[in-house]
C-alpha cells in the first residue's frame, strides 16, 4: 500500500466525514423560518395536486356515467332503423298489400318503433332535426348536392338517416341532402376546361 492510503485509513472518523459536516451546516444555516416557508410550499403544492386529481376523478366517474352507454345507444339505433325500413318495405311490397292482416302487422311495428322511441327518450337520445334547416356541419353529414334556385344554398331538402344525440354529445349525424344554386351554362362550361 502506498503512503497516502495509509495515512487515509489512519485518520480519524471525523476528518473522514468532513463532507457530510459542510452539508449539514449548510442546512443549519437555512433559519427556521425558511426551512418553514419552503415545507409549507411543498405541502401547497401537494394538495393542489391532489384536488386536481380528485377533480380529474370525478369528471371521469361523471362522464363514465353519462356516456358509458355510448356504444350501446349508438347500436342501438341500428334496430329502429331497420323497423323503419320494414315498415317501408313491406308497405311498397306487390305481393304484402293484398294481404288483409298487413295493417295489423304494420300497427305492431308501429308500436315497438315508439316503444323504442319512448325508451331511447327517457335515455336523452333524441332525434336532429333536419328537414327545412340550414345545414351544420356539427349535427349533418351532407350525402348529396340537389340543384334548387327556390331555396337558398345549404338547406336540407331530404334527411335519408336520422341524426340523434346522447344528452350534449354527437350520437351519430344526420345523413342529408342539401340544396345548392343552379349553375349558369357559361359557369358549367368552365368548371369542364379547368378539369381538362
Amino acid at each position: 500500500m502506498s503512503e497516502k492510503n495509509k495515512q487515509n485509513k489512519e485518520l480519524p472518523k471525523e476528518e473522514n466525514k468532513a463532507p457530510e459536516k459542510q452539508n449539514n451546516e449548510q442546512k443549519k444555516e437555512l433559519s427556521l423560518e425558511e426551512r418553514l416557508k419552503e415545507n409549507e410550499e411543498k405541502l401547497l403544492r401537494s394538495l393542489a395536486e391532489i384536488e386536481n386529481q380528485r377533480r380529474r376523478f370525478e369528471k371521469e366517474i361523471k362522464d363514465a356515467f353519462e356516456f358509458g352507454s355510448f356504444n350501446f345507444a349508438k347500436e342501438s339505433l341500428a334496430i329502429l332503423d331497420n323497423l323503419q325500413r320494414a315498415k317501408v318495405a313491406i308497405k311498397n311490397d306487390e305481393k304484402l298489400k293484398k294481404n288483409e292482416d298487413l295493417d295489423k302487422f304494420l300497427e305492431n311495428i308501429n308500436i315497438i318503433e315508439k316503444d323504442l322511441t319512448s325508451i331511447f327518450e327517457k335515455n336523452r337520445i333524441t332525434k336532429i332535426e333536419a328537414g327545412g334547416k340550414k345545414f351544420d356541419p356539427n349535427f349533418h353529414q351532407a350525402m348529396s348536392e340537389i340543384e334548387d334556385d327556390e331555396k337558398d344554398p345549404g338547406i336540407i331538402l331530404h334527411e335519408i338517416q336520422s341524426g340523434y344525440m346522447l344528452g350534449d354529445r354527437l350520437l351519430r349525424p344526420a345523413l342529408v341532402s342539401v340544396s345548392k344554386k343552379k349553375a349558369s351554362k357559361d359557369q358549367e362550361n368552365n368548371d369542364k376546361k379547368n378539369e381538362k
